[in-house]
């Protein structure tokens, strides 16, 4: 058992912004857990139960959240996504950090139920930037381009408005947002 407490770090962004390979490297270089959800998407073969999430019915889920044991849950298209209080309060007593990525909304959730958690949001350094890169990733066509665009300018202002948020990361260059993001975190745990 770990002396102290770990710390519970929230990212969010929209698509397109960098927010995973964030992610991926607050993990990386930090030794950080990366919060494992529950869904009620069908498993995959490319799936590990427990690693990539944990696999439920939807009665299950629905349980789940009448018993308050999710600390935000949202249902995307037909299926249901939730951060499990278990799993991060098991990881945060041992001492290890854990990260969650997610939207605004369960952004916004999660800091009403746990004030002391770091939150933190990355921007794009421009809408036409942002623009941009959706296109560069050349996975959709246009349409959803634009829909997942629209949807980006909505989750940017309902962030900003929000003041759940502790630190706003504009990634410019995506070394720089980086080390950005990981001297946020090693500041915020040594000033606690």
């Amino acid at each position: 058992m770990c002396d102290s407490r770990g710390q519970l770090i929230v990212v969010s962004g929209p698509s397109g912004v960098g927010k995973t390979t964030i992610t991926n490297q607050l993990v990386e270089q930090l030794g950080a857990t990366f919060s494992v959800s529950m869904t009620t998407r069908p498993i995959t073969a490319a799936d590990t139960e427990g690693e990539d999430y944990f696999f439920v019915d939807e009665a299950r889920f629905k349980a789940a959240i009448d018993r308050g044991e999710l600390l935000e849950w949202a249902k995307v298209f037909d299926n249901y996504y939730g951060t499990p209080k278990a799993f991060v309060d098991q990881k945060l007593a041992a001492g290890q950090d854990v990260i969650l990525e997610i939207d605004v909304v369960g952004a916004i959730a999660i800091k009403k139920q746990r004030p002391d958690a770091l939150m933190v949001f990355v921007l794009p350094p421009s809408e036409q930037e942002l623009l941009r890169r959706l296109r560069a990733r050349a996975r959709e066509g246009e349409d959803v381009i634009q829909k997942r665009f629209a949807e980006a300018q909505r989750e940017i202002k309902q962030a900003q408005d929000s003041d759940a948020y502790d630190h706003f990361i504009v990634n410019h260059v995506l070394a720089d947002a980086i080390d950005q993001a990981v001297n946020i975190v090693r500041e915020h745990k040594a000033s606690n």
